[in-house]
């Protein structure tokens, strides 16, 4: 399943203008930036034993290279269908509310992997924690690995991208 087949009204705008403002600031530096850098290393000389210039014509391939991969990102977005979204089942713009066996209590909204903040409770349904917690309901329990081990939860309460 396409990620971008399940955003929010709200998430889907914040996600559009991130990619837009990324790539307004990349074409400045690709058409603005780059283009004097890779004069001023034309002026040192020999092409060919240029490192400047090398480096500057790589980050222009980057740069390009990046521009088109946000541009099909927003072609995928304009493609989202909410409605394919499970209404009782944890998907991408689900909030749960988790209870861990220590009895602790921590929340999460699944989101893209671009959108990923861990500090803000912002995590990737691709991530360790998201994978185990996509297709669950509330009540259920879930372990994920860790780097120090395993650890599990309970999901106590779920609120689905339909409720937000």
């Amino acid at each position: 399943m396409c990620y971008a087949t399940s955003l929010n009204p709200p998430m889907k705008a914040r996600l559009v203008k991130r990619i837009e403002d990324e790539i307004q600031a990349l074409e400045r530096e690709l058409t603005r930036e780059l283009p004097k850098e890779i004069q001023r290393a034309r002026e040192l000389g020999d092409l060919r034993e240029n490192a400047e210039y090398q480096a500057a014509k790589e980050r222009q391939r980057l740069v390009e290279a990046r521009i088109g991969m946000l541009r099909t990102r927003l072609g995928e977005i304009s493609l989202m269908n909410l409605d394919r979204l499970p209404h009782d089942r944890a998907a991408l713009g689900s909030t749960v509310l988790l209870r861990a066996a220590d009895g602790g209590e921590v929340t999460y909204e699944l989101v893209m992997a671009e959108d990923a903040d861990p500090a803000k409770g912002w995590v990737s349904t691709a991530s360790p924690i998201g994978r185990a917690i996509v297709g669950r309901e509330e009540g259920d329990e879930i372990a994920v690995k860790t780097p120090s081990g395993v650890r599990e939860f309970e999901i106590i309460e779920l609120t689905t991208i339909h409720e937000s």
